[in-house]
């Protein structure tokens, strides 16, 4: 009886640690997103105004000509606003503090879980996470690796890549109309 009731104290206790891990991680990605967004307005309030003195400057031109031009150069542009925005993203959470990443690694094992009992996690050599702290069998550097995780299958069957450029280029091809959208109307 009492083995039981210890037993529930500990369920209890891991519970709410995971919920609070859960919520923390929460809020780190809910920052990493604000300030994501601040500064692609940021970005975009530049880019607008340089593209509306450009597309002024260009519609003083011969229209037939220019008109074809000008599609050019708005659309090179936004192929650079984006691209600065995804790089500048990308960036971020590679470099994010250590205590970040812990929370985002948590939550990738947490994810792959679902499909991997037991993985294995390859990490970047400039991270220093240790298996226990990320909840995985083993923890292997590898160089090829910049920032994220890519975990594996005990028998190496199956394999997650969630490197941070991965996830991020997943997102981004998903999204890049509705980004687009937003940035530029």
């Amino acid at each position: 009886m009492a083995l039981e009731k210890v037993t529930q104290e500990i369920l209890k206790d891991a519970e709410a640690k995971a919920a609070a891990i859960r919520t923390e991680a929460d809020t780190e990605i809910a920052k990493i997103m604000a300030d994501t967004d601040a500064k692609i307005a940021e970005m975009k309030e530049k880019e607008d105004k340089r593209l509306k003195d450009e597309v002024e400057r260009l519609s003083r031109q011969e229209v037939s000509s220019s008109e074809l031009e000008s599609k050019k150069i708005v659309l090179s542009k936004k192929k650079e606003v984006l691209t600065k925005a995804f790089e500048a993203t990308l960036a971020d959470l590679e470099n994010a503090p250590k205590d970040v990443k812990l929370g985002h690694y948590k939550a990738m094992v947490k994810s792959a879980k679902k499909i991997i009992a037991k993985p294995k996690a390859f990490m970047s050599e400039n991270d220093s996470f240790t298996a226990s702290q990320l909840g995985v069998s083993e923890v292997v550097k590898d160089s090829r690796i910049k920032a994220g995780l890519i975990l594996q299958s005990e028998d190496g069957q199956i394999e997650v890549d969630m490197q941070y450029s991965t996830l991020l280029q997943e997102v981004w091809d998903d999204e890049i109309k509705a980004v687009s959208d937003k940035l530029f109307g």
